[in-house]
């Protein structure tokens, strides 16, 4: 059950919003902002009908308490009544200042008043609670901003233009500049009508503006343009289509994920976009997850760490980034009637980790998820939004809908700051904020202190980017590419295929290599076997959303794509770089998977046979295969398989290359003799063939690591998709595991892995050494007196900006040691720290806290940093809601991934 804060001066009941609105069309507000607000108000209850028909409007059933389980119709309201009991049900709607001034609390259901917890047993798991914020009177007060002096050399005050390095130990106080940016949006908005600030704060509806999402233009304020996607700018030409997120984490290079970051914000803010739509940062707790490639792992450090450089890059860059997707939005099918049941535990140290990393970048908004959280909408989660979002991590920006995400007016209330596109349903002609906005606070249910607050923040984070001065025009339309009006064909490209070809070899990883097969030495015959290594018949951009899998796969669908410049696929890159070896080698190809004699003769007598596959996934309004968004199953696409092991039955030097969108099961081939290599690719992007011919040659010496556990069967790992859910019915999806996602699943119940997490091989080895370990001493005592509570195992202070405080992530341990290189050839080591917290502590038994990247000549030798902060030594104590030091001793490791640790120490607490 969500519990409002006092801030919000109300108890939480079990309710239905029933509201039958008649919403202006958002595009009317834009026009209208002058308006009367009687006339507003007078227009927003008048016609029920209207939205009764829009099934993601509202839940439309209630339980047998309140109605019959016939009832579906959302024009139906209780009946304000003086009596706590509920005495019937109104056939008529009733005034907004009747229904705010009701006392009557009501219980909705998913489906009909029958579905319960047990359908289980014949179905799957269905939710026969949705909680909503009872109708009251909400007055609004703005949240304190978490107060802390900056600290030169430790917490210096810095601007989004102005970041520390990548890596850099120091902290950045993007404070001092989120007070200049909201006491300049108070003093613009300060003159503004209602309608105005309420304008700020609602999307135009879909397809009204010539982006994605946009706020219209108020006064002097120009208004906001919203676009995809986090690996590029969506709908528009000209552009780079940058490797994705899965790639980048691979990499472990906190470098790349910062120049990526930063090249992706140029090209938005040359576009003319205000804001970037990502990074994405769900977790991948479902291997099969369709969307789990545009997030960065399985890991929430890693992911985290990832999230915190694109962030950071992405603003430099000129753009407000935005952390999606907020929060607990695990898998695609039923992901708006979905309910992600979590315990306040893992919620703290997994899902919501990554989105404070963001906070400490100075992220500029948020966007929330279309899933239910803990039987909540996460747009009207009252505990997610306001409570641990804006309360605990003191995030200063606004929070976002996901397109069409939340259901409510009373949204507002529990947190949500932008409707976005606008309407409740796309093209509806309806709102939720808008005019309906404007009647709530004149009939005294929202308090405009709140939609103060929320067009401040708007407003705030346009000042935080500098995006009042001399920001570009938007230069394309996002719903007609070809249309010469509105498209500029500005090229934003610069220079940045250098970033994505980097990345691409860099974020490749060798899971196998046998007797040296790889490097390859100038081979006089090359056999090229596989759909994956082709250009598509359709062109890079054959398939809308590039929803289709044919050619070599450089991202997944949805839209978390963009369109594709050009893309190198490996077939043509192979050929280029044999006749750069010599004049006599032969390149060969067999482009059907289907055909297995034939791949089988192109692949005999070569030197080498390359095979290339892949798995692709999405969003889940695409269907690709039977794919609805999630993969069906962990296998490889288009007869993979049977391909491997008929090309490897031709050639004892067989290659396998794969670019995928997660983890795949390779059991049916990875112990052939035959294969030599492997190379797991991930999702390149554009330089997808110059990527992998790269490391194939060794021009780029592998260094990439796994983000995710490649397991030996779909079942080892530990959560899985839940399937079925019809009509109207809320699947419920218990996170049972609660911390053990990925490794830390396998590694508390003995499970092998085929290869796991932070897995990867090198064209070279390296030896560990010299391990010590020092607490980090600060010249400065600002915060001795909670540093020695926190020593004393005291729990951090519930407090605004609590999670995000300075003296529980200044480094508070130094752990250093020797890196060599014992090989022939240079290469770059990820060494990892993992931390062992002790048996009572109720942590996996190994749980990432470090890592970096480190280039080391062959026979060289390098030392390696990395500091552990309190807050990595902490656990979230639910019951006292602060972190805490477990009692007894804190152990690490050092390693080349989750299970090779070669150096052992313990923490001196």
């Amino acid at each position: 059950m969500v519990v409002l804060n006092a801030r919000l001066s109300a108890l939480c009941a079990l309710l239905v919003l029933a509201l039958s609105t008649d919403a202006q069309h958002s595009s009317a507000v834009v026009s209208s902002v002058a308006a009367s607000s009687s006339a507003a108000a007078s227009s927003v209850l008048s016609a029920p009908s209207s939205v009764a028909s829009t099934d993601s409007a509202s839940v439309s059933t209630l339980t047998s308490a309140v109605l019959s389980t016939d009832s579906a119709s959302l024009s139906t309201i209780l009946s304000a009544s003086s009596s706590p009991a509920i005495s019937g049900v109104s056939s008529s709607v009733a005034s907004a200042s009747s229904v705010a001034s009701s006392s009557v609390f009501i219980t909705s259901a998913a489906s009909s008043a029958s579905v319960s917890a047990s359908s289980a047993t014949t179905g799957p798991p269905l939710e026969s609670t949705q909680i909503t914020i009872p109708i009251s009177s909400y007055p609004f007060s703005s949240f304190p901003v978490p107060s802390a002096s900056p600290i030169p050399g430790v917490f210096p005050a810095t601007s989004p233009q102005s970041p520390p390095p990548p890596g850099s130990s120091l902290i950045p106080d993007f404070g001092p500049a989120w007070a200049r940016a909201h006491a300049r949006a108070r003093q613009l908005i300060s003159g503004w009508s209602l309608e105005q600030k309420v304008a700020t704060t609602t999307g135009v509806g879909w397809m009204g503006g010539r982006c994605v999402g946009n706020i219209p233009a108020i006064a002097d304020f120009p208004g906001l343009c919203l676009e995809d996607s986090p690996l590029g700018v969506r709908f528009t030409d000209f552009v780079t289509a940058f490797p994705a997120g899965i790639t980048t984490a691979a990499t472990w290079k906190r470098s790349l994920m910062r120049a990526r970051g930063l090249a992706m914000g140029r090209e938005f803010k040359g576009k003319g976009v205000h804001v970037a739509l990502g990074p994405m940062m769900n977790m991948g707790r479902i291997a099969q997850g369709g969307r789990n490639w545009e997030g960065f792992g399985a890991d929430p450090f890693l992911t985290g760490e990832a999230a915190y450089e694109t962030v950071l890059g992405l603003q430099q860059g000129g753009v407000q980034a935005c952390a999606k997707h907020y929060i607990n939005n695990e898998q695609e099918h039923f992901r708006t009637q979905e309910s992600s049941n979590v315990d306040d535990r893992t919620e703290h140290e997994i899902y919501l980790h990554p989105f404070m990393r963001s906070v400490q970048a100075g992220v500029a908004s948020v966007m929330c998820s279309y899933n239910l959280v803990n039987d909540t909408y996460a747009c009207e989660n009252d505990r997610t939004l306001n409570q641990l979002l804006k309360g605990e991590t003191g995030f200063q920006g606004y929070v976002m809908s996901d397109w069409g995400a939340h259901h409510s007016t009373l949204a507002a209330v529990a947190g949500l700051d932008m409707s976005m596109p606008g309407d409740i349903t796309f093209s509806s002609h309806t709102s939720w904020f808008g005019a309906n906005l404007t009647a709530f606070v004149e009939n005294g249910t929202i308090a405009e202190a709140r939609v103060d607050d929320m067009a401040e923040r708007i407003v705030a984070a346009w000042y935080l980017l500098g995006q009042d001065q001399n920001y570009p025009e938007v230069s394309f339309n996002a719903f007609a590419m070809n249309d010469p009006a509105t498209n500029a064909h500005v090229d934003v490209q610069d220079d940045h295929y250098k970033v994505v070809r980097e990345i691409g070899a860099a974020g490749t990883v060798l899971l196998k290599n046998v007797g040296g097969a790889l490097p390859l030495k100038k081979p006089r015959s090359i056999a090229v076997i596989g759909n994956d290594s082709a250009p598509s018949l359709r062109g890079p951009n054959g398939y809308s959303d590039r929803g289709g899998d044919d050619g070599v796969l450089a991202m997944g669908w949805g839209s978390g794509t963009d369109q594709f410049p050009y893309l190198v696929s490996p077939v043509e890159a192979i050929q280029a770089r044999a006749r750069h070896d010599s004049s006599g080698s032969q390149v060969s190809w067999f482009f059907s998977n289907w055909d297995l004699a034939g791949a089988a003769a192109t692949a005999l007598d070569q030197d080498v046979a390359l095979v290339f596959l892949n798995a692709d996934s999405g969003e889940g309004y695409i269907t690709v295969d039977g794919n609805e968004g999630d993969r069906k199953n962990l296998t490889l696409w288009i007869n993979a398989d049977p391909l491997v092991n008929a090309v490897a039955s031709a050639n004892r030097n067989t290659v396998v290359v794969v670019h995928s969108v997660g983890p795949a099961i390779l059991e049916p081939w990875i112990e052939n003799p035959n294969v030599t290599a492997v190379l797991w690719a991930s999702l390149p992007g554009q330089e997808a063939g110059n990527s992998i011919v790269d490391v194939l040659w060794g021009d780029v010496n592998p260094s990439g690591r796994l983000p995710y556990t490649i397991a030996k069967r779909p079942e080892d790992y530990g959560a899985q998709l839940v399937t079925g859910g019809s009509g109207s019915e809320i699947l419920r999806i218990d996170y049972t595991e609660g911390l053990n996602i990925d490794y830390r699943h396998f590694d508390a119940n003995g499970i092998e892995p085929r290869f796991e997490f932070g897995f990867g091989l090198s064209y070279t080895t390296f030896s560990y050494s010299n391990l010590r370990v020092k607490p980090v001493f600060h010249a400065d005592r600002t915060a001795a007196a909670l540093e020695a509570a926190w020593a004393a195992g005291k729990p951090s202070p519930a407090v605004e900006g609590g999670s995000t405080a300075l003296w529980l992530h200044r480094p508070a341990f130094s752990v250093s040691f020797t890196v060599t290189n014992t090989g022939k050839v240079a290469g770059t080591e990820i060494p990892q720290v993992y931390v062992h917290f002790p048996a009572g502590a109720g942590e996996p038994p190994s749980v990432l806290r470090g890592f970096a990247d480190v280039d080391v000549p062959a026979g060289g030798s390098r030392t390696v940093e990395v500091t552990l902060s309190r807050y990595d030594l902490s656990v979230w104590d639910a019951e006292a809601q602060g972190w805490r030091k477990p009692k007894g001793e804190i152990t690490f490791s050092v390693g080349t991934s989750s299970r090779d640790f070669r150096l052992k120490g313990k923490v001196p607490l």
